[in-house]
């Protein structure tokens, strides 16, 4: 026993792959093997049952597709597993037992897609699915809408469907699988539904239409139609595309149809097999007798109230409500109780008659329209000027309040689906609350219906809105529906359209939406139809009463989004596509009402319209604003009120107004800093004060000198007269001087005694910057050279306008900010005034030993960066030494002068006048020797004529400048 031990220890199988099969695995084993061979005649009958499945595979453009039941969940009434490649979706379908006392069909559709389908943990604190997201309400309503219609009249039980992802490769979305499995279910099922039906998705790239596109197709293709039908009759449609013409969709929807009866035969076959015989079950059937007498009560008063075109829509209801109090009445004193149970449903189906009749045969509408005319629109944009954007859109009684709010980019909506993208930029939020209809009633969660409408209105928006390479913020528009007589989410689409534009946001043009409907007139022995209107701008009225609700929206130049709702069993494809010419016309003519209110994004600035802002930093500049665990960050925001949003390298700013960016960009100034130039106007703190001057810290943390020379235009005697320890200092950086501290002036920014503000220096802030006024510059539309720096463009949210770049950085300078102890030091053992005459004095002599804090500095400056505040190849100096230089020749020539003699351009300041000796001759400069072991530098001016110079040529030259690490720069003085 012992040595089997030891051998089985040397040999350890996988804990996970389990060497002998369970119990249930072998008597699963032994049921299958069962069935494959022939029972023993001899044998005793066996009482076990085999479990067994049917499938079926066919081909719909060329994907294998399988149908598969009996396997998984068998006690459901029907229940399917459809895959396609690597995607399989379960539905299953119910029915509650008993009697149905109820005048509707309480049909409940439950989508989920939970995260294991594509072997991921969900990511929620409890590490489990939610309640249902968007998008499974979203799918749960594709598979609702075809499958209602064909349940058999007066069939009122519950019941509910419920689809699941079983398994997701991420190339097909499910919802179209899901909703052919659910066909399939109720085809098996013992509950009577008149199916089967199929449903196909059709992308369209290139000109070229594609079946059963993958999501990467659908990602670029410029049409994402679903369609649903019989065998001849469409059931519901679901578009979004890119414009499409009328000719273009009509082709798709044809092609569509025989694609989508592919679907049908496997499930009749599969049904053959599988399907269980249906049940009776009873159905709430208005009796003939009930019809009879209530349409004879009412149907000469409901036809009254019905050509009388001066009722509105509460009106009409009110007196139609009247009616049935009249009726039930007379039925109460007959004691008639059979027909006062179906009374209401009886005086609905009296209303029905009475007005599709007199469509049909008179051509009248309700509210006396023509079949094709358009309600009375009446629209406004800039409703409240407070918001980023607004409009108030009414057609006829119906009235929908947008407006339009701004964010950065990481607002974005988070999606947590199985397919699609991770994130949504772009949002349309609609309500529909009960006081728009006169009701009284409950706000609750996500309704099925707000999400529907509202990701109507979001898809035939979403056409027009700029890429996201050009436009990166984040658009979030609600829709408030403040009366409803139907089309309320066309109108959401008007109104949103208008929004858009009046918050600046550069959409191409204008976008509207239209409701059209139908009334046929069928043969009951046939059932086919044998006459038929179509009604363009129907009312909420028409839409109850009608067959149909086909909602299509567009710009002038084609569809950007459909949805087909029917109520009979279906309707044929031609009346489908003869509906979209009427839209069409309709569409334009609501677009030259929108039009005539704004026609362009606004293009208008304001001091209280919110802005954003985008600034480019390094990610060690980020880091250090954002601060220990977003501190720093926070902190910002509850001292200012806005908002800040950190993605890799850019910073997205997000206030209420232009006072407010100002605001926080000070303080990032402060934090962070940005590229020092001189003649730019800054804000400090005093540190500390001594004889000669007092330092400052600003930008960021740098720290500069303000010369007692530079507090004011009056001589000042002693620095605390003027400043103390912590007072604010708005401070113009007037240069370096020759120690490398940066050089600070208060009297700069001060008017001169008896005169005006010197008008040659511009403020160094965004909030000085001018404002361009252009319909949008994107974000990355700057310059080359402005990305290399740091960069801030200034939006003005809802205006529609940029501001000019703001250069910012997050660098270290270049050159050391030395402290006031080193100054004193300095200033005790050697002064730094030296004159033109003592320059030329010390000529030939050694040069001056530099002190220990000045030794460390120079190594510290030659380590350094090269980029910061003052950018070795692109400082920038006062206007009256200020010369454009190419960086090239600057580096060319500043490594020949540091090859020859390290040089510490202490004997030199800003001005001193040297006769200099020709030392080196560049391509782009010369080298100087101006004496005493000293080197300079000349640049060659460019697109100037550049005289023949030779070595040893003396010439005369000031000080004009200095490098980042102390050598001269040298410009040649005329003495004439």
């Amino acid at each position: 026993m012992a040595s089997l031990l030891r051998v089985r220890s040397r040999a350890r199988p996988n804990p996970l792959f389990l060497r002998t099969l369970p119990t249930f695995l072998h008597l699963r084993r032994t049921l299958c093997s069962a069935t494959q061979s022939q029972p023993d005649p001899d044998s005793p009958p066996t009482t076990t049952k085999v479990l067994e499945s049917f499938k079926e595979e066919f081909e719909v453009g060329s994907r294998l597709i399988t149908l598969e039941s009996g396997k998984v969940a068998r006690f459901a009434n029907g229940a399917v597993v459809l895959g396609l490649d690597g995607t399989n979706v379960l539905s299953t379908v119910c029915s509650a037992r008993g009697d149905a006392v109820r005048d509707f069909l309480p049909l409940t559709v439950d989508y989920q897609e939970k995260q294991f389908a594509q072997g991921v943990i969900p990511t929620t604190y409890m590490r489990r699915e939610g309640a249902p997201k968007e998008r499974e309400l979203l799918c749960g309503r594709i598979i609702d809408r075809p499958i209602r219609p064909l349940f058999p009249p007066g069939f009122y039980h519950e019941v509910q469907v419920m689809a699941s992802v079983l398994s997701s490769d991420g190339n097909q979305d499910p919802d179209v699988l899901a909703a052919n499995a659910t066909s399939a279910a109720l085809m098996l099922s013992d509950i009577p539904w008149g199916g089967p039906i199929g449903m196909i998705r059709i992308g369209r790239i290139c000109g070229q239409f594609i079946i059963n596109p993958t999501m990467d197709e659908l990602s670029v293709s410029d049409l994402n139609l679903i369609y649903a039908c019989t065998r001849d009759k469409t059931l519901m449609i679901d578009v979004q595309a890119r414009e499409i013409s009328e000719k273009d969709l009509e082709a798709g929807i044809r092609l569509a149809h025989p694609e989508a009866i592919k679907y049908i035969e496997p499930q009749i076959r599969l049904a053959a097999k599988a399907g269980k015989s249906k049940k009776e079950y009873k159905l709430s059937m208005l009796s003939d007798r009930t019809m009879e007498k209530v349409s004879s009560m009412a149907a000469a008063p409901i036809e009254a109230v019905f050509t009388d075109p001066s009722y509105g829509k509460f009106e009409r209801g009110e007196a139609l409500d009247g009616i049935t109090q009249d009726v039930k009445r007379v039925l109460e004193e007959e004691g008639d109780e059979e027909s006062l149970k179906v009374l209401p449903k009886a005086v609905d189906t009296v209303r029905k008659k009475v007005v599709r009749k007199r469509i049909i045969a008179e051509g009248f509408r309700v509210d006396g329209r023509r079949l094709d005319e358009v309600r009375p629109l009446c629209c406004e944009a800039g409703t409240y000027s407070v918001l980023h954007g607004s409009s108030l859109f009414n057609r006829g009684e119906t009235q929908v309040l947008c407006t339009v709010t701004l964010g950065a980019p990481t607002d974005a909506q988070r999606l947590d689906s199985l397919v699609g993208p991770p994130t949504k930029r772009f949002m349309l939020h609609y309500s529909f609350p009960p006081h728009c209809i006169n009701e009284v009633g409950k706000r609750g969660g996500l309704n099925r219906r707000e999400v529907g409408h509202g990701t109507l209105a979001e898809k035939a928006l979403l056409a027009v809105l700029p890429p996201e390479d050009d436009f990166p913020y984040t658009v979030r528009v609600n829709s408030e529906v403040m009366a409803s007589d139907g089309s309320t989410s066309m109108a959401t689409v008007c109104g949103g359209s208008m929004a858009l534009m009046d918050a600046g946001i550069p959409v191409r043009e204008h976008v509207a939406g239209v409701s059209v409907g139908l009334v046929s007139e069928v043969d009951p022995s046939t059932g086919e139809i044998v006459d038929y209107r179509i009604l363009t701008d129907i009312l909420g009225l028409e839409d109850h009463l009608g067959d149909m609700d086909f909602k299509i929206a567009g710009t002038r130049k084609g569809v950007t989004a459909i949805q087909l709702d029917i109520k009979p069993a279906g309707i044929p494809v031609d009346i489908i596509c003869e509906c979209l010419e009427p839209a069409r016309k309709a569409r334009l003519q609501i677009l030259d009402h929108m039009e005539q209110e704004i026609s362009a994004p606004r293009n208008k600035d304001d001091s209280t319209t919110p802005r954003l802002a985008t600034l480019k930093y390094s990610n060690d500049a980020i880091r250090r604003l954002i601060g220990p665990m977003g501190a720093l960050k926070r902190k910002m925001e509850e001292e200012t009120g806005a908002r800040m949003s950190v993605g890799d390298g850019t910073l997205t700013i997000v206030a209420k107004n232009q006072a407010v960016m100002d605001k926080l960009l000070e303080k990032i100034d402060f934090i962070v800093g940005r590229e020092i130039e001189v003649g730019g106007i800054y804000k400090g703190v005093v540190t500390s004060i001594k004889e000669y001057g007092a330092f400052v810290e600003f930008n960021g943390g740098q720290q500069g000198l303000l010369h007692i020379s530079e507090l004011s235009h009056e001589p000042v005697s002693r620095v605390a007269d003027i400043v103390s320890i912590g007072q604010q200092l708005s401070l113009m950086c007037i240069g370096q001087d020759v120690r490398g501290n940066i050089k600070l002036s208060l009297k700069a920014v001060k008017p001169r005694p008896g005169g005006s503000e010197t008008d040659d220096v511009g403020e160094g802030s965004v909030a000085s910057a001018k404002e361009t006024a252009k319909i949008w510059a994107p974000v990355g539309d700057e310059s080359k050279a402005e990305e290399q720096h740091n960069s801030a463009s200034d939006f003005p949210i809802g205006k529609n306008e940029l501001g000019e770049a703001k250069p910012a950085t997050s660098q270290v300078p270049v050159f050391l900010i030395r402290s006031a102890e080193e100054c004193d030091g300095d200033e005790k053992s050697t002064s730094s005034n030296l004159t033109s005459e003592d320059t030329r004095k010390n000529k030939g002599r050694e040069p001056i030993h530099k002190s220990k804090s000045r030794q460390s500095q120079d190594v510290m400056d030659a380590s350094s960066s090269h980029s910061g505040p003052f950018p070795r190849t692109n400082a920038k100096k006062s206007k009256n030494l200020k010369q454009k230089k190419s960086s090239s020749h600057l580096e060319e020539c500043e490594k020949e002068a540091e090859d020859k003699e390290a040089v510490t351009a202490k004997q030199l300041k800003i001005g001193t006048k040297v006769t200099s000796k020709v030392h080196q001759i560049r391509a782009h400069g010369l080298v100087l020797d101006l004496g005493g072991g000293l080197k300079g530098m000349y640049r060659f001016e460019e697109n100037s004529d550049k005289r023949n110079f030779k070595i040893g040529e003396e010439i005369r030259v000031a000080c004009s400048s200095f490098s980042s690490k102390g050598i001269p720069v040298m410009t040649m003085v005329d003495e004439d």
